[in-house]
């Protein structure tokens, strides 16, 4: 049969390469559209791909489904995880906590405060923020058993209440501006030197 078809036994060109620009447009458009005031819940794959000028069809090829594209485009937004060097208990944990409700895209001042209710109202939502979050605890509770096993901190330390007292003041502080008068640059290093002091080993 070969003979008489010589593109039979040809291997099959591959699908039509995934774009890049296509994922790009997508992510833009659902951070615009929380950014402009929409809930998760109102948010919808139709809008999002109006916004990225794509059909819906391209985006369910790419994301099975809304709350896996706001997980990859929340993702974005939060940024890259900050990778401690680990030569230093106290630097690795001024790096991490200073990485804290710190976001260098605009958008996130007016996303983020928008999803705390949200995250609160719906068990979905708050996985979807655990899912985010996750990766940085996961870091950040490294570097204090690094420390516990080294014998710089308590060999008692309760590490999940740890990273609470380390992260709670820089949540509160960068969301809610709590205090306008905190140097907000500062802050990170006084955060962890005064919880240091209840955690290193006496």
């Amino acid at each position: 049969m070969s003979d008489l078809n010589p593109t039979a036994d040809a291997p099959r060109s591959p699908g039509r390469p995934r774009s890049t620009r296509a994922d790009e447009a997508i992510i833009e458009a659902t951070l615009d559209l929380l950014a402009e005031g929409s809930t998760i819940e109102a948010l919808s794959i139709e809008s999002i791909a109006t916004r990225a000028g794509v059909g819906k069809a391209t985006i369910y090829r790419r994301w099975p489904g809304k709350d896996a594209l706001l997980l990859d485009a929340l993702r974005r937004l939060k940024g890259v995880v900050a990778q401690p060097a680990g030569h230093s208990v106290r630097d690795d944990l001024v790096l991490l906590v200073g990485a804290v409700g710190h976001n260098i895209d605009p958008r996130a001042e007016r996303i983020m405060p928008c999803l705390v209710p949200e995250v609160n109202r719906s068990p979905d939502h708050f996985q979807l923020y655990q899912n985010i979050i996750e990766p940085r605890r996961k870091i950040m509770r490294e570097v204090l058993r690094r420390g516990v096993a080294a014998g710089e901190l308590r060999a008692d330390l309760d590490i999940e209440v740890a990273m609470a007292l380390l992260t709670g003041p820089m949540l509160i502080q960068r969301l809610l501006r709590w205090h306008p008068e905190l140097d907000d640059r500062l802050l990170p290093e006084k955060v962890v030197d005064g919880v240091l002091d209840g955690l290193r080993a006496r």
